[in-house]
């Protein structure tokens, strides 16, 4: 699986935990909409660690509760 896969796989793992939808997690991070369903629609492979920081500070989660997963340990670096 590639990392960007991996990302968009644990975005979705949170927001379901969460019971959110994109929507609100653009209210929590202050990240715009677009930015986020460009990389979730696979539109984009890139999205900016900063950017990463406050999707998780959007969820109440540090980045290294985010990356604790095996997916993101096995994913391909492309």
């Amino acid at each position: 699986m590639r990392l960007s896969n991996a990302i968009r796989k644990r975005i979705k793992y949170y927001l379901k935990q969460n019971d959110m939808n994109v929507w609100e997690l653009c209210k929590r991070s202050g990240i715009p909409c677009s930015t986020i369903s460009t990389f979730m629609s696979g539109k984009t492979e890139l999205l900016k660690l900063d950017t990463l920081l406050h999707i998780c500070e959007g969820f109440g989660i540090t980045l290294s509760e985010f990356f604790n997963d095996p997916s993101i340990d096995n994913s391909e670096q492309d």
